[in-house]
C-alpha cells in the first residue's frame, strides 16, 4: 500500500470515529524537497464546525505519528470542502444533481474541455450535465480532470433580500 493509500485509510478511520464523512484526501509537496502537506476534507449533514476539524486533526495526527509511515516532515490540514466543494466520486454527481457546477475534462470531448452548467445526475459511468454552451452532454467519469459545485452569488443575494423583505412584512 502506498503512503497516500495509507493516509486515506487512516483519515477514513479518524473521520468515521469522529462521526463525520471523509470527502477527499490530497497530498502536495512544497517547492523542491519541502515538507509534505496532507489535506483532509470532511463533512456532515448539519455542517462541519471548527471543533469537528480539530477533533479529526488531533485524532489523525496521533494515528500518523504512531504508525509513522510518512517518511518526511508533513503539515496536516483538516477542513470542510467549502461551498464550491470538489466532486471526487461518481456518487457526488448524483448527490448534487440539480446544482450548478463547472468541470474540466482530461481531453476534449468534441471541441470542448471546460463545461459550466447544471449537474443532472449519472447514467452508468457517465455524468449527465446540462452545459450552458452545448446543452445536455454525457461525460465519461474517467474523463473528468476536476469538477466543483458553483455558487451563484447573485441568486444567493436575491434570495437573501427576498427573505429579509418577507421577514419585515414587505413581501
Amino acid at each position: 500500500m502506498s503512503v497516500e493509500e495509507r493516509i486515506r485509510e487512516a483519515a477514513g478511520r479518524a473521520a468515521a470515529e469522529r462521526g463525520v464523512e471523509l470527502v477527499h484526501v490530497e497530498t502536495a509537496r512544497s517547492s523542491g524537497r519541502g515538507a509534505l502537506t496532507v489535506r483532509i476534507f470532511i463533512e456532515k449533514p448539519e455542517g462541519v464546525t471548527h471543533v469537528d476539524c480539530a477533533a479529526v486533526s488531533h485524532h489523525l495526527g496521533t494515528i500518523l505519528d504512531v504508525e509513522d509511515f510518512i517518511p518526511t516532515a508533513y503539515t496536516l490540514e483538516v477542513s470542510s470542502p467549502g461551498l464550491e466543494r470538489g466532486l471526487y466520486k461518481l456518487a457526488d454527481y448524483e448527490r448534487f444533481a440539480g446544482q450548478p457546477a463547472r468541470l474540466k475534462t482530461r481531453r476534449a470531448l468534441g471541441t470542448q474541455r471546460n463545461f459550466r452548467g447544471t449537474l443532472r445526475g449519472t447514467e452508468g459511468d457517465n455524468v449527465v450535465f446540462e452545459d450552458r454552451t452545448s446543452g445536455e452532454v454525457r461525460i465519461p467519469f474517467e474523463a473528468i480532470d476536476n469538477a466543483n459545485l458553483e455558487i451563484d452569488v447573485r441568486a444567493e443575494f436575491r434570495y437573501a433580500e427576498q427573505r429579509t423583505r418577507e421577514a419585515s412584512g414587505e413581501a
